[in-house]
């Protein structure tokens, strides 16, 4: 018997659909975590699982919780040390330039001034992004310094800490779309165009989905980025340019509800095997 602990928060479609594939499965126990009932008992807990999935919404509880289970001996899907790089886009460029992973320029500054002059080296449009953030949320296209200084402004005055930190990338004409791939281990499995008139083209924010097909480029490049960040599973956003594919962001906890019928890949039964096999020998997770 398999012993699953199913880390969540509130139980969305994709949970439902990891939970229904666990429950096909013969010996497998999936018992569900919610992370807004846990108590940690440092140094003294003992949980009864082979492997942790972690579905939660909240990054902190999501990091921190896979740590501190991480610290009783589990084995987690996806670590707490992927969760770091990847909730945190400050982190995630940093990995992947240091892993030749291409990517858009991308400049970090900590001060309304130095970021002001950042973007003025950079030229106009600029994407000012908070480095902790997901759902294409508090992003900005900053087309002008009177624009740049108003949002700086902004950030600084009523931002929280992560507010504080200025994370610059150059703007990328997408054309409309830009292309969502899902990584599994070492194997990219499927990939979406994600289309919108809105230059925010996530499908949380309206984003329609249709299928991309899997060219070699986009397999390694989306394989290369999953491993410059630790690996597991994960979801890749890339632009298409000019001179190949960029790796905008890497996202440990996807969404995949609007991919499966578009790829025509099942995700949550290769996202179940994946766990069990994790749970079952070294390697993985």
């Amino acid at each position: 018997m398999i012993r699953v602990g199913f880390l969540h928060s509130v139980i969305r479609p994709e949970e439902k659909l990891l939970i229904k594939e666990f429950q096909a499965r013969d010996k497998v126990h999936l018992e569900m975590v919610d992370d807004r009932k846990l108590i940690y008992n440092l140094g003294k807990d003992k949980f009864d699982y082979d492997v942790v999935l972690e579905r939660c919404i909240n990054h902190s509880r999501a990091l921190h919780a896979l740590r501190l289970f991480e610290s009783a001996g589990l084995k987690c899907v996806n670590s707490s040390q992927v969760a770091a790089i990847c909730g945190d886009k400050i982190l995630t460029s940093i990995h992947l330039q240091e892993r030749g992973v291409p990517q858009p320029e991308v400049r970090i500054a900590f001060t309304e001034e130095s970021t002001l002059q950042a973007i003025e080296e950079m030229g106009y449009p600029v994407v000012l992004k908070p480095a902790v953030g997901s759902w294409g949320r508090l992003l900005s296209k900053v087309n002008d310094r009177d624009a740049a200084e108003t949002v700086l402004e902004h950030k600084a005055t009523l931002g929280t800490y992560h507010h504080s930190i200025f994370y610059l990338q150059k703007y990328i004409e997408k054309h409309g779309r830009d292309i969502r791939s899902f990584v599994i281990g070492d194997q990219c499995i499927g990939a979406i165009y994600r289309t919108s008139e809105h230059w925010i083209t996530n499908t949380a924010r309206g984003g329609a989905a249709q299928n991309c097909p899997l060219t070699e480029e986009l397999k390694e490049l989306s394989v290369k980025a999953a491993r410059a960040v630790g690996g597991g599973v994960v979801a890749i956003d890339l632009f298409e340019t000019e001179r190949g594919l960029l790796v905008n962001e890497v996202n440990y906890t996807m969404e995949f509800r609007n991919s499966i019928e578009t790829t025509g890949v099942n995700i949550p039964r290769l996202i179940v095997d994946y766990v069990l096999q994790a749970a079952q020998g070294p390697g993985h997770g």
